[in-house]
């Protein structure tokens, strides 16, 4: 047993060679590059189109200060978190689990237990997020197809389920190397189909009328803000970060920071456009998806459907991958209990524990999401609660605790001024989630058709 896991007392890891969740699911086998695709499927999704919704309530000047501000948090954050791990695996204490570097550093089991309840909760939340988007944009499409068609917003939910079923079996994360190569193409080709649209749109005849005013009460100015700041830094959130770094084959040191590049020059060029071109276009009109702005419920569509068409199935592909890589810290505590690491990956002792499992934990997933087709709300308060504390409190603690920056080096004084200001945004983000699922109560129906933004 090395000295991490010592330090865990009652709930302590297994051995890593007797633990098939480290041996099979996080098989560290991968290069940087693969590390930066794994990084960017789990940041850069169709989230990036409700930035011209955050814009809104922050207008030019404020929306381009927050959202750069928000990009250089978090990426200095992911960097003193790849440093933390890279200290430790210098130490002889490689972690590739998020709860036990918390554990190990912080030398307390509570953290141990709160890190795998925000995981769960945030990577549970997405995978039926996930779903029920993929779900949304089957029937929008077929909608469009068959206005008059029986089939119902459930019905494509199932059809992705079964769909994420088969996915699913991809054995280890470093398995999903291709798929998340993809996934990058595939942020690009939706993200520049609708800026592309955009610019049409507001280019055209029918271009809608712009007002960049924001609220006109202070009061709901800064409410308007505090929501548009939490949604902003919800987007930048992963969560994952230690288990993706655990993909890299060791040694680890230096290559995580690599792939951050890689991710964070997908998001400028993805993130900005999106962000500019559909505040230019619709101004506070904005809505919550910029595509539904493109494509609203009266009147002809903005933009040429086969383009709008496209773009929907770039982000219902996407959205399978990042179903997929938010799984995986499921799936690995699952098999480090289920499987024997001294038979094979795809021995039967294995295989057919690991179907039932991983399709049983789809089913779920796919359940909520047809259930509690308002699950978008829900899932604001989870990332309020969950992404802050995980991506903009724990690794400022983290580097603190592990490297002791000194009272008078700037280390310490922003690491805890950002510690300070993003427990504040956490609690702001958490309170306006909850304000607006208790508004949209009224418009909750247990197997709906249509999903409550």
């Amino acid at each position: 047993m090395d000295e991490a896991a010592a330090n865990y007392g009652p709930f302590e890891e297994i051995n890593r060679e007797e633990d098939a969740g480290a041996s099979f699911v996080l098989q560290s086998k991968g290069k940087w590059w693969h590390a930066g695709f794994h990084l960017t499927t789990a940041i850069v999704g169709p989230t990036l189109l409700t930035l011209p919704y955050a814009f809104r309530g922050l207008g030019w000047a404020a929306g381009f200060v927050c959202l750069t501000a928000m990009g250089a948090v978090t990426f200095y954050s992911y960097y003193l978190m790849s440093l933390v791990l890279d200290h430790c695996e210098k130490a002889g204490r490689r972690h590739i689990r998020f709860r036990e570097l918390a554990a190990d550093v912080f030398g307390s089991g509570w953290m141990f237990y709160f890190v795998i309840l925000i995981q769960t909760a945030i990577n549970t939340g997405i995978s039926i997020g996930a779903i029920l988007l993929a779900g949304e944009c089957l029937k929008i499409m077929y909608s469009e197809l068959a206005p008059d068609g029986s089939l119902k917003l459930y019905h494509f939910i199932a059809m992705v389920t079964v769909v994420m079923i088969l996915l699913s079996q991809f054995p280890t994360f470093h398995s999903l190397r291709h798929i998340n190569l993809g996934s990058l193409f595939l942020s690009f080709g939706y993200t520049f189909l609708v800026v592309g649209a955009c610019i049409y749109a507001g280019t055209s005849k029918n271009a809608p009328p712009r007002d960049y005013s924001l609220e006109s009460s202070d009061s709901s100015k800064l409410f308007s803000a505090f929501t548009s700041i939490s949604i902003i830094a919800a987007i930048f959130g992963n969560g994952i970060l230690p288990e993706i770094q655990a993909t890299l084959a060791p040694p680890a040191t230096g290559k995580m920071v690599k792939g951050l590049i890689m991710c964070y020059t997908v998001i400028f060029f993805t993130f900005y456009s999106a962000a500019v071109s559909g505040y230019w276009v619709f101004g506070n009109k904005s809505n919550s998806n910029i595509l539904k702005s493109l494509m609203p419920d009266e009147g002809p569509a903005l933009a040429p459907v086969w383009v709008l068409g496209l773009a929907i199935v770039f982000v219902l592909l996407q959205l399978f991958a990042i179903g997929l890589v938010y799984s995986q810290v499921a799936y690995e505590m699952m098999e480090a209990k289920s499987a024997d690491v001294r038979q094979g990956i795809f021995s039967r002792r294995n295989l057919i524990p690991r179907i039932i499992l991983r399709s049983l934990y789809v089913i779920v997933c796919g359940f909520f999401a047809a259930m509690l087709p308002f699950f978008g709300d829900i899932s604001a308060v989870v990332g309020a609660i969950g992404f802050i504390p995980l991506d903009f409190v724990l690794p400022m603690l983290l580097y603190n605790m592990t490297h002791k920056p000194t009272k008078a080096s700037p280390a310490f004084w922003i690491n805890n001024g950002i510690i300070v200001v993003f427990t504040g945004v956490g609690l702001l983000g958490a309170f306006s989630s909850v304000r607006k699922l208790v508004l949209d109560a009224k418009e909750f129906k247990i197997f709906s058709d249509d999903v409550v933004d």
